[in-house]
């Protein structure tokens, strides 16, 4: 079973190894989305979406929110920031009836990436 939750946040960036429009510095609305998957608890639930939504801002949404991402980020494409929110959120999410699933990074209404937590030894960075 997988438990879904929705966030966005709104940054700047700009991609320094890449030649196009978008190594110039601009921003985007993101559409963050976590899901976790596992089994319902005793309370019949695979985590409550409150505390769901506690640690994503808590971990990433501050951090994120309205900031520049290459602070954060050294070459923040969408497929190094869903990274970078995999590592913030792995280990805080994870019990004994669940476990981060997948995280998608949405930088436009139709443009995003899926990732989740493949091993991506030899990318650079």
């Amino acid at each position: 079973m997988f438990l879904i939750k929705e966030f966005k946040f709104d940054a700047a960036h700009n991609l320094v190894s890449y030649k196009g429009k978008c190594e110039k510095l601009h921003g985007h609305t993101y559409r963050l989305v976590v899901v976790l998957e596992g089994v319902p608890d005793r309370e019949e639930m695979i985590m409550d979406f409150l505390e769901l939504k506690e640690i994503v801002n808590e971990k990433v949404l501050k951090k994120l929110d309205h900031s520049y991402i290459n602070d954060i980020v050294k070459q923040p494409s969408a497929e190094n920031i869903a990274v970078w929110v995999w590592q913030q959120l792995e280990e805080g999410v994870r019990r004994e009836n669940c476990r981060l699933y997948e995280v998608q990074v949405w930088e436009t209404e139709t443009s995003g990436v899926i990732y989740r937590g493949e091993n991506l030894e030899g990318r650079s960075k």
